[in-house]
């Protein structure tokens, strides 16, 4: 897996890295690091991630809640239904959009929508 994701990050973070020095140099100082005599420019998050198979039904519904959340967190909505670019309302059948989230397997759709 560490292979496959450095075989994905690295030309995007070049590709981003080289972008942000044409487009907006004054951005770099953000991503940058310096050690010894060299400056290094970090693109991705450091760590391993937080990548997980998901098996059960409660998990899926609880990350799927928190995602829900994050407009509301920064103060961009007030519920999380209310922001345009969420499948909250959808799962509630209140649709701001007409984005539907991926399919989910059927044994998963039903308790998560209860």
């Amino acid at each position: 897996m560490a292979q496959i994701l450095r075989e994905i990050k690295l030309p995007v973070s070049r590709r981003a890295l080289a972008f942000l020095r044409c487009q907006a140099p004054s951005y770099l100082h953000r991503l940058s690091q310096t050690r010894g005599r060299r400056t290094e420019y970090h693109f991705w998050q450091r760590g391993g991630g937080y990548d997980r198979n998901v098996t059960e039904t409660e998990t899926l519904s609880r990350m799927i809640d928190y995602i829900h959340l994050n407009p509301v967190r920064k103060q961009l909505a007030a519920q999380p239904d209310d922001w345009k670019w969420s499948s909250a309302g959808w799962y509630q059948r209140q649709a701001p959009n007409d984005l539907p989230p991926d399919p989910l397997p059927q044994e998963w759709l039903n308790p998560i929508r209860e």
